[in-house]
């Protein structure tokens, strides 16, 4: 990163100013490049309301442009297998119902750990990939559980906070809840943005409410999400992303997965060139989580193909794009079983959980 930015956006004194030691040690490494220049961790910056409020989004356009991204853009037989193979790797393998059970998490550990039936990955000869999930996603309550149910299996513990999904509970609960998952183990904490600061445009109170989720996760991953469903507009979406990576969110996330409009593919762009514009001002590389609606292999590599076309290929792994996935695993075994037989099995021959 250039001194002038450094200078620009007070990196120095925000690693200095209450960041552990071992966040200044790696905070010269890069975790990615864009366009040949080296990316590091988002360590955050003050709020810059000239940039929030110059932010525009055409929507006619952004919709054409993911009208041509779905019409002409395919992987076919070995590449695809290999697609659908890195879409796993990137999956936040999910349970948030009402009705969820410490079985059911169990369960659904088990799928993470080995996500492929043994006999299917025999005849795909990878074996030796290891293949796993990235993360598990449940709610405050199954953190313990998870952990003992992953413990040395590499996937990650991700917990829904803030009061999800509504993020209406008073800001010192919602504080306390991310503590309480750490304490219990969560490795990554997925919060929820107050919308009303959004339509209200009170960006000064957004960013103080994501900064200080973000420094109560300490050295956790922070997923911020934005519930690009409920803010109406791709302009909402974008400046509220903004003001989430300028808070300091390691990933900017589309959707709880509750409301009607969950991730769709203009929302997708709009999210991951604003990521693009913060990385090329700023020298900091924020990741992206779709989430919501996304249950088939097929739309699995739109989503790839749009990480690797707007950002880069160090955007398609799992260290800064996921799938909010619950569904989606299932489709992706039946269509490797189909690469490897010809022939496509039953939805139920690949249980989640």
């Amino acid at each position: 990163m250039s001194k002038e930015h450094k200078n620009r956006y007070h990196i120095a004194d925000r690693l200095s100013d209450g960041a552990s030691e071992k966040s200044a040690s790696n905070s010269g490494a890069p975790v990615a490049t864009l366009s040949g220049r080296p990316l590091l961790s988002n360590r955050g910056i003050p709020l810059n309301l000239d940039w929030v409020k110059q932010v525009r989004a055409n929507t006619s356009a952004v919709e054409r442009r993911a009208q041509t991204h779905v019409a002409r853009r395919t992987v076919k037989k070995e590449w695809q297998a290999a697609w659908h193979l890195r879409a796993i790797s990137c999956m936040d393998l999910t349970t948030l119902s009402g009705d969820d059970t410490e079985d059911r998490v169990r369960r659904l550990c088990a799928k993470a750990r080995q996500p492929i039936q043994q006999e299917l990955l025999a005849q795909l000869q990878i074996e030796e990939l290891e293949i796993k999930v990235a993360a598990v996603c449940v709610y405050h309550r199954f953190v313990e559980t998870a952990v003992r149910a992953l413990a040395g299996s590499g996937v990650r513990v991700a917990a829904v906070s803030t009061g999800f999904p509504a993020g209406l509970s008073p800001v010192q609960e919602r504080v306390a809840e991310i503590r309480r998952s750490v304490e219990a183990g969560a490795d990554e904490i997925d919060i929820v943005i107050t919308r009303a600061h959004v339509f209200g445009g009170r960006w000064q109170e957004l960013y103080d409410e994501i900064a200080e989720f973000k420094q109560t996760c300490g050295q956790r991953h922070m997923k911020a999400i934005l519930g690009a469903g409920d803010l109406l507009t791709l302009r909402n979406v974008a400046r509220a992303g903004f003001v989430a990576m300028m808070a300091g969110a390691d990933f900017i996330k589309t959707s709880t997965g509750k409301e009607s409009t969950n991730a769709t593919l203009p929302v997708g762009f709009v999210m991951t060139r604003a990521i693009r514009e913060y990385a090329q001002e700023t020298g900091m590389a924020v990741g992206f989580k779709p989430a919501g609606g996304i249950r088939t292999a097929k739309q699995s590599t739109e989503w790839l193909a749009l990480m690797k076309e707007e950002l880069g290929t160090p955007w398609m792994k799992a260290d800064l794009f996921r799938f909010g996935a619950s569904g989606l695993l299932n489709d992706i075994e039946r269509q490797l079983e189909h690469y490897v037989t010809g022939r496509y099995s039953a939805g139920y021959r690949h249980p989640i959980a």
